[in-house]
């Protein structure tokens, strides 16, 4: 993992986005609707690079399906100020070459205490490295990681 680097989760109904709306048109995207301000403190935190899983919420898809990077920073939504809805801007890097549902994340060792399973209403998290690098494990790591999984 590249120092510096953060690393974060990005909820999203397929109804609403999914990771195919994503991927089309040049896989990016302007990250916004996040009410929370919470969740919009996170967003300001983002820095270019940094990555986010793609994760798809509701009722039957709870599950990371997906990794985006950050390509622009957090700026105020079209006619709003510094105090209104954030936006980022994310661009698709790759599809989960297994896609993680929430209940193996549950059910990993290695995961608990995420903050996620907290919070599960906050839709953008911080997610620690040693979080992420699990994920990616039982993902299978994802396309364009530039890891060889040869014939796992």
């Amino acid at each position: 993992m590249v120092k510096g680097k953060q690393y974060w989760l990005l909820k999203t109904e397929p109804g609403e986005w999914s990771w195919e709306d994503q991927a089309a048109n040049g896989g990016v995207t302007n990250w916004d609707g996040v009410k929370n301000k919470q969740a919009q403190k996170h967003l300001k935190s983002m820095k270019v690079g940094d990555l986010c899983f793609f994760y798809h919420s509701g009722a039957t898809a709870r599950r990371v399906v997906g990794v985006v990077s950050v390509v622009k920073e957090w700026y105020a939504a079209e006619g709003g100020d510094k105090n209104s809805e954030v936006v980022v801007d994310v661009k698709a890097v790759g599809e989960m070459r297994r896609q993680v549902d929430l209940k193996d994340m549950k059910q990993d060792g290695e995961l608990k205490g995420f903050v996620m399973f907290r919070q599960p209403r906050l839709s953008v998290l911080p997610v620690p490295e040693k979080v992420w690098e699990r994920i990616c494990e039982l993902g299978n790591g994802f396309e364009g990681d530039g890891i060889d999984i040869g014939d796992e």
